[in-house]
């Protein structure tokens, strides 16, 4: 890891052939990098590696009471990471993902993510609805990731901004210009106890309405009466809803 500082200036590179293989190098090494998603620049490392992880704590200044997420490049990559969806999460990562949601996921005993809580056993995952940071994603693979800013300061939307902030503690910015906005994705878990058997942890770019609209129609409005037939005729049926289980997790 300590091969990757040195006295020059972190570079910030455009999106190419060129920087993508030198952030595959740098994740593989244990460094760090900033990267653009869909809704603010994020800080980024290797999520399986502890060394890397304690480094981007330091760089943030993060309290370590706080999570990172791991960025996918694909919804089947939670799985095979080891994670699991609890409902109704299932049924919002269906209508929200590749988006700026971010749901609790469940860690199984196999999971070898470093970044799992280790008081319950849970992990925030996101697959942002953008081809370029999908794209880095496929390069690296996983990220472990949080915004590119000091702890407590503005999130940032250009890699300017991010390096303003960061400096040389990251090894390299990619930048892809502005991004969408400055409001970070809407982080949600599993709760038995909580109105539609969600808790919404941090209010971001997915209003509350709408996570509740997506979950009232999947779990709480009946099934639509079939309309009447001729004899001869087949009649339609209503879609099965899934429904919520005893699953929760926190951020």
């Amino acid at each position: 890891m300590e091969q990757l500082r040195s006295s020059h200036a972190a570079p910030v590179m455009p999106v190419s052939d060129e920087s993508l293989a030198q952030a595959e190098r740098i994740i593989a090494a244990g460094g760090l990098v900033v990267i653009p998603t869909d809704t603010i620049y994020g800080i980024a490392c290797n999520p399986f590696d502890t060394a890397a992880i304690d480094r981007l704590f330091a760089a943030k200044r993060r309290p370590r009471s706080k999570s990172l997420q791991v960025l996918l490049a694909c919804v089947d990559g939670i799985g095979e990471l080891g994670l699991e969806l609890p409902e109704p999460l299932d049924a919002l990562a269906a209508s929200f993902l590749p988006g700026p949601f971010s749901p609790i996921c469940l860690a199984r005993p196999q999971c070898r993510l470093a970044t799992v809580r280790a008081d319950d056993h849970t992990q925030a995952v996101r697959v942002p609805d953008s081809d370029v940071t999908r794209r880095i994603i496929a390069v690296t693979g996983p990220l472990a990731a949080s915004s590119a800013n000091i702890s407590g300061g503005p999130s940032c939307m250009t890699a300017q901004d991010a390096y303003a902030q960061l400096g040389d503690s990251v090894d390299l910015y990619i930048d892809a210009g502005p991004t969408p906005g400055a409001v970070a994705s809407t982080i949600v878990a599993a709760d038995p106890d909580g109105a539609d058997g969600i808790a919404i942890l941090r209010h971001g770019v997915i209003d509350d309405s709408r996570i509740r609209a997506v979950l009232r129609g999947a779990i709480v409005d009946p099934p639509a009466p079939a309309p009447s037939t001729p004899a001869s005729a087949t009649p339609a049926s209503a879609p099965t809803k899934p429904h919520a289980r005893q699953n929760g997790g926190r951020a």
